[in-house]
């Protein structure tokens, strides 16, 4: 049993306070005011007998006890928060076919969650999902092969399509652990290495590149993600990606550091499409839910990894 006083909402509040080292910061998250939060501390911590906070440092520090009880409040609250979206998930029974194209930078996290969510809503329906490529989601959209996809966006306009912004991506520097911290130094000393011209991201990238004028030595250009990001961590040069492309390489972050970009910063947007025909509930639907499910699996674990991410990763509503 939880020992009395041990509140969902005082777990909350810890975790805001956490993340942000001030009572007004936390007040900023969970909307309470600034001696609600205060008084939420003061209960949780009475109830567990010790303190979580050193409230005499500016920001705020987490004590040795502190920092081993937020690691299991994260976990207890984003089940938590997973449930609550399950609990909320779209109603979409009434369809009898429905084709969904995923971007496969959610292959780790989402896209295995809402399958499970569809096929549990779906239930008298004939249920396709693939993954792939931005480009190939947004041609088949465009040739009305699939109903439904969740892309990076090019920012342009395909004919019939209707595109709901989801989530800003922000682009991060990926190098070797041992390379170091500075990234200014980690551009003058290593590589650049390339994503494979003919890929979204690819073009993204050297769009901002070629704004800023920054000529880079390209030592290899690689197709795919994940080979691209060993090279990075063997050593081999460095790489920008995106906040989920860092994320979705999770196996090598005992090798691979992301770093905040030593330049002007940019981003990617991506968006759930559907074909202009179909009604507004579904796309609507499917997207709530990938927001939610993005908030809890994309953005909480990456705000704890990045913490300098704070507010630049973020749900688009």
């Amino acid at each position: 049993m939880l020992a009395k006083g041990v509140t969902l909402r005082g777990l909350e509040v810890f975790e805001a306070l956490a993340q942000t080292g001030t009572v007004a910061g936390a007040s900023d998250i969970t909307g309470l005011s600034q001696p609600a939060v205060s008084q939420q501390m003061k209960n949780l911590e009475a109830a567990l007998g010790t303190g979580l906070v050193d409230h005499t440092r500016r920001p705020m520090q987490l004590t040795p006890g502190g920092r081993a009880y937020l690691t299991r409040t994260h976990a207890v609250l984003r089940e938590l928060r997973i449930a609550q979206s399950e609990l909320t998930v779209m109603d979409l029974a009434h369809l009898s076919v429905l084709s969904l194209g995923m971007i496969d930078d959610f292959d780790n996290d989402v896209t295995p969650r809402l399958a499970t969510l569809l096929a549990e809503s779906l239930t008298r329906c004939r249920f396709t999902l693939i993954t792939g490529s931005s480009y190939g989601i947004l041609e088949q959209l465009a040739a009305r092969t699939l109903h439904v996809g969740v892309a990076a966006s090019t920012g342009d306009v395909i004919d019939n399509v209707v595109e709901y912004p989801l989530i800003r991506d922000p682009f991060v520097l990926v190098a070797p652990r041992e390379a170091g911290s500075d990234p200014s130094r980690i551009l003058r000393e290593r590589p650049f290495l390339r994503y494979d011209r003919t890929q979204l991201i690819a073009r993204q990238i050297d769009a901002h590149l070629a704004r800023l004028k920054m000529d880079v030595d390209s030592r290899f250009e690689i197709g795919a993600h994940l080979a691209l990001m060993a090279l990075a961590s063997r050593g081999a040069g460095w790489a920008l990606t995106t906040a989920t492309g860092y994320l979705r390489a999770a196996r090598m972050h005992d090798r691979l550091a992301a770093h905040p970009l030593p330049f002007a910063p940019f981003s990617r947007t991506i968006s759930l499409f559907a074909g202009a025909d179909w009604s507004e509930d579904v796309p609507r639907d499917v997207g709530r839910t990938v927001r939610s499910l993005v908030r809890d699996q994309v953005i909480a674990p990456a705000e704890q990894s990045m913490p300098w991410l704070e507010g630049e990763l973020r749900i688009l509503e």
